[in-house]
């Protein structure tokens, strides 16, 4: 790939020679930016305008940015395993221009001021834009009214806990109420979907794993069966709008398949990890991929994949938690669940697809992935009258792909803060070449670009008389409420 040259021009950035991954497919041809917005694409067929740079895609494949809606940068009070400055760097390095972070940091976010506070703590920082996940607690839930755009369109719920999530909702009253004021509010929940009262039973009869070879069974599937039913049942109730996370076995997913089939407002998610690795995997590597949900059987990989390429799954989120090797060295009993991800999100499974699709085109993978690592996140968090897809008018936020690239990844290329991958040793195909976020290179390869990441404001997806806006007012915030 050239170097960036220079023209007199009213364009910022021209990309050219592209295989653009758009919402109609995937066309050869060239992107013209213009203040941070795709300004132009235009066919390969013409000429590309003249641009103050210009970037030689040489027929890469041109995606939108990955948002990635289910990260931990664990900030604050948890940055000696992850900060986000190295957080931003691994996403950023993998092709995400966008992060969605979950609340359960020190103190956790489930306060409006809290929400501003960290925004200020993370200024200057990030290299990605971001927004954040509101927490609740069983004291907290009327906070949820609280809740404006600007500070967050989502709610996560935690039906169990682990070392990093003490607020868990145990009382079916408590966990009532969270629905229905989530449905009243107009407020999407994302939730951790297994059921803490199936893990404590079994606890009182075989104890906690202490061999990896003993976790997956003693964190069983039937924890997210039970929890995935009453959640279903909630929102049949209350009308709630629910998107689980981590979705682990095939039962869940059919359960899930079956709930949206008949109309209930239900989306969900896998991981990379949960595609990528299976039980067997886990006694060979341990605490390294040791995660909450446990990774499940092949046989619930294979329908994980089905339910990907058959349009189930909405999105695709890293769930990127990293601890420190130190952390990851403890007995079985006391290492944490979690593993670093955002960096290998889109890689992983793009290898996947074209190891167990290998008639797919490269076109329709990259398409799907289009589809559940940007569109969908877009449109489920608010963010899509500013991101999401390659379209005239909204944030050029943007990734060079190579498809062809055949790479082993190890320990150098991880930009997470303790620098380990549950991916070492793998040979991955295909690689983020560039990543330009708002216009901006934010990384080419080899280094990184200016940290002018900001708190996005967002729109209420699920307000539909909410009136459009053209796009998001940058600097705007609304004053945190008197302590």
């Amino acid at each position: 790939m050239d170097r960036l040259t220079t023209h007199p021009t009213p364009y910022d950035l021209v990309v050219t020679d592209a295989r653009i991954v758009t919402p109609h497919g995937v066309r050869p041809g060239h992107l013209a930016v213009a203040d941070g917005r795709i300004a132009r694409i235009l066919p390969s067929g013409e000429t590309p305008p003249p641009a103050r740079r210009t970037l030689r895609a040489r027929g890469l494949h041109l995606l939108p940015g990955v948002i990635d809606s289910h990260v931990h940068f664990r900030t604050p009070g948890l940055t000696h395993k992850e900060d986000w400055a190295h957080g931003s760097r691994a996403a950023a390095a993998g092709g995400v221009t966008t992060v969605i972070d979950m609340p359960n940091t020190r103190p956790a976010l489930h306060t409006v001021e809290r929400a501003h506070q960290k925004a200020e703590l993370i200024e200057g920082t990030s290299l990605v834009d971001f927004r954040f996940h509101f927490g609740v607690s069983p004291h907290t839930v009327e906070t949820i009214r609280d809740l404006s755009p600007r500070v967050a369109t989502s709610v996560k719920v935690f039906m169990t806990g682990h070392h990093t999530a003490p607020d868990v909702i145990h009382d079916p009253k408590v966990l009532a109420r969270v629905f229905a004021v989530a449905a009243e509010t107009g407020i999407r929940l994302v939730l951790h979907a297994e059921d803490d009262g199936v893990f404590a039973l079994l606890d009182r009869r075989q104890g906690t794993p202490r061999h990896y070879d003993q976790y997956e069974r003693t964190r069983p599937r039937s924890g997210g069966i039970v929890a995935v039913t009453k959640i279903i049942e909630l929102v049949r109730r209350y009308g709630t709008a629910a998107h689980v996370l981590h979705v682990s076995s095939a039962e869940e997913a059919d359960l899930l398949a079956a709930a949206r089939h008949i109309g209930l407002p239900i989306t969900y998610e896998t991981t990379p990890h949960h595609l990528s690795f299976t039980a067997a995997d886990t006694h060979r590597l341990g605490a390294r991929i040791r995660l909450s949900p446990a990774i499940r059987h092949s046989d619930d990989q294979q329908r994980l994949w089905d339910a990907l390429v058959g349009g189930e799954i909405s999105t695709l989120g890293s769930d990127h938690a990293p601890h420190t090797i130190e952390e990851k060295s403890r007995p079985a009993p006391d290492a944490p669940p979690g593993l670093p991800g955002v960096q290998e999100l889109l890689t992983a499974v793009f290898t996947g697809l074209r190891r167990r699709f290998p008639h797919t085109s490269v076109d329709d993978s990259l398409t799907l992935l289009a589809r559940v690592c940007s569109a969908e996140p877009a449109r489920l968090f608010g963010l899509d009258q500013q991101k999401g897809s390659l379209t005239e008018g909204l944030d050029a936020d943007l990734v060079l792909f190579d498809p062809e690239a055949t790479w082993l990844m190890s320990a150098r290329h991880a930009h997470t803060k303790n620098h380990w991958s549950a991916y070492e040793g793998w040979t991955f195909t295909g690689r983020p070449t560039t990543t330009i976020r708002r216009g901006e290179i934010i990384w080419d390869g080899t280094s990184f670009g200016p940290a002018g990441g900001v708190w996005l404001d967002a729109r209420n997806p699920l307000a539909t008389e909410e009136p459009a806006t053209p796009h998001h007012p940058r600097a705007t915030r609304e004053p945190a409420p008197a302590p």
